[in-house]
């Protein structure tokens, strides 16, 4: 019953569900949701601003804000409340919703892109217009949003319309209501708790990645701030916060950087695959489908980009650029545009197999165009291959963003795994262990993770391998 319910699902319900029941690979999807959950979430379990401040005035009237929420930024809106949405439309059963899994995936994607395109418009549109002109970068980024309508990834009319209106508004309000300056003078909540006018309620983690003192520095996991010294070390009226994993050289808390890094692993890995997927992907139709001089060019031009060695090349572009442009979304564009040669090699090979069969000759017969022919009938059976070498990226992606993170070229002012690791020497030579331990682990963790996931892909695709599977 199992084997022909996976079986309705087709190719890829089949080989998912092949790749959930290996136990690798199920512990795998299980650490990664940890990580993904954790980077949309981290603004709201890990800040120094408080949930709920209740400031006494001179009346002695009690006005009650939320700076936590205040000081979110757009993207932090639309994560935290757009990924557990996605999380609940994915975890429904059958088909509900009236659509199947499948389905809800191609949603959650294509609404995902769509956020992405709306909030970024705006920010752009704020930057040239300026902050008087926030309605104009509203409409702007609601135009560019709505039209997410025509993404042809859902395939219903009306559910297009329903998700693209529904997305678009969300990111806009997002946009609007996010902050654009963060607060980084934290003392100023711990000088009023001291003098008796204001009280706090904080998060879980009380602490954000960019707040430390110069009585922080390098201490261990379980370190307390001192109750009596509450006031001067931003311990808040109460005192007694808790450095659960320790600090750092700076006096940052190590746990609250470590979740902060989740976001900036898990959007650099995705996006910069995205953006080489995208490029091989093209490179790789080209030069399958035409062969002859094209595929003789563009050949050249991979070989070329294969010769040179990617990290000695990411040192050098990342470290070129001046300090105010070295951004996740460079860092993201400078590995995408060199990690591209593997997806068009693939690309080229099913192409190549796959351009003198029956189904393709009998669509350039019929006078399809030739866009149709290498979109609608070649791609969708050539791209298996390269979705499982994506896998595979992600995670060369990852530990790319963490070396160089750890070589102090990452972006400035940055929670990053690999600079929390390039502390671990500590500033006069010192081996400071909870630096090495947490986040060399959580490198080691996600990207074991994501090979994982790759190699069960792999195998749950190939009909060899899973012939061999099936015997054991």
């Amino acid at each position: 019953m199992a084997d022909r319910a996976s079986h309705r699902a087709g190719p890829w319900g089949e080989a998912w569900a092949r790749v959930v029941r290996r136990p690798g690979a199920a512990c795998a999807l299980a650490w990664l949701g940890v990580v993904a959950f954790f980077a949309a979430l981290a603004p709201v379990i890990a800040s120094g601003h408080p949930l709920v401040w209740t400031q006494r005035g001179a009346d002695g009237a009690a006005r009650r804000t939320f700076p936590l929420v205040e000081h979110l930024s757009a993207w932090d809106l639309v994560l935290a409340v757009g990924v557990p949405i996605a999380a609940v439309v994915l975890a429904l059963p059958g088909r509900a919703l009236g659509a199947t899994r499948g389905e809800r995936w191609r949603w959650v994607v294509a609404s995902g892109i769509q956020a992405g395109i709306t909030v970024a418009v705006c920010g752009l549109a704020r930057a040239v217009l300026g902050e008087a002109s926030a309605v104009t970068a509203g409409v702007i980024a609601a135009v560019v949003g709505g039209a997410g309508w025509l993404l042809p990834i859902v395939g219903r009319p009306g559910a297009r319309a329903v998700m693209a209106v529904a997305v678009a508004l969300g990111c806009v309000a997002a946009c609007h209501l996010g902050s654009r300056v963060p607060l980084v003078d934290f003392d100023r909540y711990a000088q009023a708790e001291a003098s008796g006018g204001a009280t706090g309620v904080y998060t879980l983690i009380p602490w954000s990645p960019g707040q430390g003192r110069t009585d922080w520095y390098v201490k261990p996991p379980g370190w307390r701030v001192e109750a009596e010294r509450g006031a001067a070390s931003g311990g808040g009226a109460g005192g007694g916060r808790v450095f659960v994993l320790g600090t750092d050289a700076l006096g940052r808390d190590v746990l609250s950087q470590m979740l902060h890094a989740c976001r900036l692993s898990i959007s650099i890995g995705l996006v910069s695959t995205g953006i080489a997927v995208a490029i091989g992907v093209t490179l790789g139709a080209l030069m399958g489908f035409f062969g002859g001089w094209v595929d003789a060019v563009l050949m050249r031009l991979v070989e070329v980009v294969m010769a040179i060695p990617v990290l000695f090349l990411l040192i050098v572009a990342v470290g070129v650029l001046p300090t105010e442009w070295r951004t996740t979304h460079a860092l993201m564009v400078v590995i995408g545009c060199v990690s591209w040669t593997g997806a068009a090699r693939f690309t080229r090979a099913e192409f190549m197999k796959l351009r003198g069969q029956e189904f393709v000759l009998a669509a350039r017969a019929a006078g399809l165009p030739l866009r149709s022919v290498l979109g609608r009938h070649i791609l969708p059976n050539a791209v298996t291959p390269v979705l499982v070498d994506a896998s595979f990226a992600v995670a060369a992606a990852i530990l790319a963003e963490a070396t160089l993170s750890y070589l102090g070229l990452g972006p400035p002012e940055q929670a990053s795994w690999g600079a929390l690791l390039a502390g671990a020497t500590g500033t006069v030579g010192d081996f400071v262990w909870w630096l090495a331990i947490f986040p060399g682990g959580a490198i080691f963790l996600t990207v074991l993770s994501y090979n994982l996931v790759g190699e069960a892909l792999r195998d749950a695709m190939d009909p060899r391998r899973r012939a061999r599977t099936d015997l054991a």
